[in-house]
């Protein structure tokens, strides 16, 4: 089976249950815990494919990324076991961010990104968020992070949509715009 088709059918029978008992809200946090988990260490998804690994040892690895020490839901919990009684342990990423996209056009969420060379304040992301919320007619989850290998201005992303006005990029335009003048002349 393809996987994009493995992953939304769980998630789509996950949003479904979660609706019905109230509890989407709480199964988001925990599944957005769970993402971040799989894209800061990518060694968890390769830990879930381990045969060697037993289904507690997998279960209690899972738990551990999505909520660390708290005890897991009564609801995640389920969920998790019904993946690994499934061995579909290896779609689990792609089950998490097929959720978290449903979740979020069900609750007509957006999600944003903004890049910067040094820590912006929680003024300006208040700002940010708001003319972003205003403009898309949705709630906003503005992400920031902090690379100074862009000199300076900021990259937006909204989604899939990017507005990169840094000075790296400008200065690779320019150097660009150079380089194709000097061909011509030669």
């Amino acid at each position: 089976m393809d996987i994009g088709i493995v992953s939304m059918r769980y998630a789509k029978a996950l949003m479904d249950y979660v609706k019905s008992t109230g509890t989407e809200e709480v199964i988001y946090k925990e599944f957005r815990m769970l993402s971040h988990s799989f894209k800061k260490h990518p060694d968890l998804r390769m830990a879930l494919d381990n045969p060697i690994l037993t289904t507690r040892e997998k279960f209690s690895l899972i738990c551990t990324a999505a909520m660390g020490d708290a005890a897991p839901g009564r609801e995640f919990a389920r969920f998790i076991t019904l993946v690994l009684k499934n061995r579909r342990e290896g779609f689990l990423q792609y089950i998490c961010l097929s959720f978290l996209d449903l979740y979020r056009k069900d609750k007509h969420i957006g999600i944003a990104k903004l890049t910067t060379a040094v820590p912006v304040s929680k003024n300006v992301e208040d700002r940010i968020r708001n003319s972003a919320s205003s403009l898309l007619h949705a709630h906003m989850e503005l992400q920031t992070e902090v690379d100074p290998s862009i000199e300076g201005g900021f990259i937006f992303d909204i989604n899939d949509v990017r507005l990169d006005a840094s000075i790296a990029t400008q200065l690779k335009r320019v150097k660009q715009q150079f380089i194709d003048k000097n061909r011509r002349i030669v």
